[in-house]
């Protein structure tokens, strides 16, 4: 791990949820984020492996179309200072996906403990709740117990266990999903919902998934 400049040793030191603040991205905090997301996918990758680093500009594109659906792109501020962020994004692209939701959070290395993670999730799933979804879905690392720990403190639970999904580190990892309900979840059918009775065979897609 890289060395911690003094000032954000003493910040992450120091800190505690209470000091830190979540709430809406906005493009001038695509730099901050963009140096949190490249430490994350270049971090482990074997040696020589081709790696096309995202720009400023995609995370700004990304965060436009994120609106337009409704989906939250959040950020965790520390005394001015960007040290996190989430976001969601559809589960899957067709139509009977709609209410289901997948997520990422990511965090600055400096800042692992400072609570960033506990402040975000939940602000995350409260955005996506308001918002109609009614499933949220993550894929966490199986060696990452505090991120486990932290969404199964957060109502999740694990549903799957992907073995060699990823190769990092010079290694194949494993992934755990796990999955938590959003409102009424599966117990109501969403407002839209038109009962089969009322839709003719014809209109029906007969396309497999």
């Amino acid at each position: 791990m890289d060395a911690q400049a003094p000032d954000q040793q003493t910040d992450a030191a120091k800190a505690t949820p209470d000091d830190i603040v979540v709430r809406p991205s906005t493009d001038a905090d695509a730099p901050a984020m963009l140096a949190i997301y490249a430490r994350y996918v270049t971090h482990g990758l074997a040696k020589g492996a081709e790696f096309e680093p995202m720009q400023a500009g995609d995370i700004k594109r990304r965060r436009k179309n994120m609106q337009k659906h409704r989906l939250p792109h959040l950020v965790a501020e520390l005394n001015g200072q960007v040290i996190g962020y989430a976001y969601a994004v559809p589960f899957r692209k067709r139509p009977a996906y709609r209410y289901s939701v997948k997520h990422s959070i990511y965090v600055h290395e400096n800042h692992l403990r400072a609570g960033a993670g506990r402040k975000l999730l939940p602000a995350l799933i409260d955005a996506c709740a308001k918002a109609g979804y009614r499933q949220m879905i993550a894929y966490v690392d199986s060696e990452n117990q505090a991120s486990l720990k932290l969404h199964e403190a957060c109502g999740f639970r694990r549903v799957a266990y992907l073995e060699g999904v990823g190769f990092r580190f010079g290694h194949w990892t494993d992934s755990v999903m796990l999955q938590r309900a959003l409102g009424d979840g599966s117990d109501a059918p969403p407002p839209d919902h038109v009962p089969v009775s009322a839709v003719g065979l014809g209109d029906v897609s007969m396309e497999s998934d």
